[in-house]
């Protein structure tokens, strides 16, 4: 009994034996890198993502950037006519603002009268000037400047009259004649004369007015018209 077991061992010995050299020299399979494996999917799918892109950029057509626009820099500039530019017309119903003086204070007319080789304008007065106050009775001195623009000398015979006809009965102005023997009275053309007259103002308060004007040696007027106009005040 003892001899069979020891046989049928050494039988199941043998077997294992030629069992295991059939593996001897077979190669082991590969031992699968799941690193690799997961690298290499990624690459192909990115792969395939390029080239579908580059498919669809093919198949749309090119647009065309637009370009930019230069301005012109001979442009024709506009041109101003000096000789056609409007005029500004005056407000209408313009009323000036109250309390402005008067340039030329107590003339009534500077419009000249010329009258044959004689003609003067008027340059300026002294006070009083227009509406200005004086007392009852006071004394006035008054004087007006005024230019020989004709082509005859002021000279004997000529007068700076008082117009009693025109000016107010409580006014006793004076006239001024030229006489032959003042000649530092006369007036050459191109030059002035400064006429002072003096008076005593009317005795009742009130508004006054005094008239003069040039006259020559005929007797005819010329001239600018000139004035006093002076307010006597109450006591």
């Amino acid at each position: 009994m003892k001899l069979r077991k020891h046989t049928w061992s050494a039988g199941f010995l043998l077997v294992a034996l030629v069992l295991s050299g059939c593996n001897i020299g077979a190669t082991p399979a590969p031992t699968q890198d799941i690193a690799a494996i997961q690298s290499t999917a990624i690459a192909q799918a990115m792969s395939v993502l390029a080239d579908q892109q580059t498919q669809t950029a093919a198949a749309i057509p090119p647009t065309s950037l637009p370009t930019d626009t230069l301005v012109p820099t001979n442009t024709a500039q506009p041109t101003i006519d000096f000789l056609n530019i409007p005029t500004i017309t005056p407000l209408a119903n313009f009323t000036p603002l109250a309390g402005i003086p008067s340039v030329t204070p107590g003339v009534i007319s500077t419009i000249t009268t010329k009258n044959g080789c004689n003609d003067g304008q008027y340059l300026g007065e002294t006070k009083p000037f227009d509406y200005d106050e004086v007392g009852i009775g006071e004394h006035i001195s008054k004087g007006w400047t005024i230019l020989n623009t004709g082509t005859c000398d002021w000279d004997e015979g000529y007068v700076f009259q008082f117009l009693a006809d025109q000016s107010d009965p409580e006014i006793k102005g004076p006239s001024i004649a030229l006489y032959k023997n003042k000649p530092q009275d006369y007036t050459k053309v191109g030059h002035s004369q400064t006429y002072i007259v003096k008076f005593n103002a009317p005795k009742t308060a009130g508004v006054y007015k005094g008239y003069w004007k040039l006259k020559d040696d005929g007797g005819n007027f010329f001239g600018p018209l000139v004035s006093i106009i002076i307010t006597v005040r109450k006591p």
